[in-house]
């Protein structure tokens, strides 16, 4: 293995460039792929050929000094890669820097179909494209700035943490718009591949810390019931939620088993989900009306989940994000279904005006400390 000493070169912004090198852990640096099958396919105007396809890129970074048992993996959401964990888009210290230094073991992949990820066209193809400047802006860099579109929320006035103005022509969000991929636009296709690819890394590395962000929740949900001895703890940022419904104005399946679209493991078993899982509104707490949403949980008495609520979870929650108003519902949710699951609800634990990449902001190393410090008391010092 080669040893690398990553330090981040310039951005080509002036703030970037008027600030000093970034020097980041020192690490030695492999990659690898797992997951993956050959396949003939016939792709448009071609004979069938033989393919490789639903692999997963992964990188490895190993500090000099490893003093945590469990290495921790990361998994981005939608139309990102690893890069996201590796800086921030003004050229800050990333999160994969913070626990390496904090020593740790990091793994950062990119999902099938993704960045390093190849997508195959003609076998498990669904449709590919990327996110537009405009969502972007409103849902995740700028969303205070669009307090009139559909997309605003009450929370969103409290933004008050991504670096520069988050709107296009930025040097810092231009930078971080360019990182965007292509994503899989069909959900259900991007959890079939992502299962077996993660699954195999988590067979290969061993007990582990999943790390999930966004779309990556169903991820890490399904990873953690179908590998709950390996598993010891789920960190998921901002999962994509909330649970059993669909939030108003997004296409695309809801995740019909409670976090997920695949099945997950309930005891009573669920075997008919409309009959079995029957549903019911909760309103949110007196005093939150104009700040949460409703939530769709278990009718009584709820059923449990029999492998997930081994693993303990940690659901990371910015101030002033999208998810704000409905993050509460997924510990309703786990309430239900006997996940131990602790909040961090980064407002209320006094890091102030996050959205919804907390590791990517001005303050991400606060809300970085706060989850190392869920992970020392709740995994590392867990026996099982």
């Amino acid at each position: 293995m080669k040893l690398y000493n990553f330090v981040l070169s310039a951005l080509a912004s002036p703030s970037a460039c008027a600030s000093e090198a970034n020097v980041e852990a020192l690490a030695r640096r492999t990659y690898f792929y797992v997951g993956g099958q050959y396949e003939n396919v016939t792709q448009s105007g071609s004979a069938a050929s033989v393919f490789f396809f639903g692999q997963m890129y992964v990188e490895k970074l190993q500090p000099l000094h490893q003093s945590q048992r469990y290495p921790v993996i990361f998994v981005p959401g939608a139309g990102q890669t690893s890069t996201n964990f590796l800086n921030t888009p003004d050229g800050r210290q990333g999160w994969a820097s913070y626990f390496l230094e904090k020593g740790f073991t990091v793994y950062l992949v990119d999902p099938p179909q993704r960045g390093r990820s190849a997508y195959v066209q003609g076998f498990e193809t669904g449709t590919v494209g990327g996110i537009p400047v405009t969502a972007i802006q409103q849902v995740f860099t700028a969303p205070e700035k669009f307090s009139t579109s559909s997309t605003s929320y009450p929370q969103a006035s409290l933004h008050t943490q991504w670096p520069g103005t988050g709107l296009q022509g930025d040097p810092i969000f231009d930078q971080f718009y360019a990182s965007q991929v292509q994503l899989q636009r069909d959900p259900e296709i991007s959890d079939r591949l992502v299962k077996p690819a993660l699954n195999a890394l988590i067979d290969k590395v061993g007990a582990c810390v999943l790390f999930a962000h966004s779309q990556a929740g169903p991820y890490a949900w399904v990873a953690g019931d179908s590998r709950p001895e390996l598993v010891k703890g789920i960190v998921a940022i901002e999962p994509e939620g909330p649970p059993f419904v669909q939030l108003p104005g997004l296409s695309g399946k809801a995740r019909i088993d409670g976090v997920t679209r695949l099945p997950l493991r309930y005891n009573p078993p669920v075997v008919n989900i409309t009959r079995d899982l029957k549903l019911v509104e909760l309103p949110p707490p007196k005093g939150k009306e104009d700040l949460y949403v409703t939530c769709t949980v278990q009718a009584s008495p709820p059923r449990k989940l029999v492998n997930l609520s081994k693993v303990p979870v940690a659901l990371v929650t910015g101030e002033a994000s999208y998810h704000a108003p409905y993050d509460w519902c997924f510990i309703e949710y786990f309430k239900q279904t006997g996940v131990k699951a602790t909040w961090l609800d980064l407002g209320r634990l006094g890091v102030k005006g996050n959205g919804h990449f907390c590791f990517l902001e001005k303050n991400n190393m606060e809300s970085a400390k706060l989850v190392l410090g869920w992970i020392l008391k709740n995994v590392i010092r867990d026996p099982r």
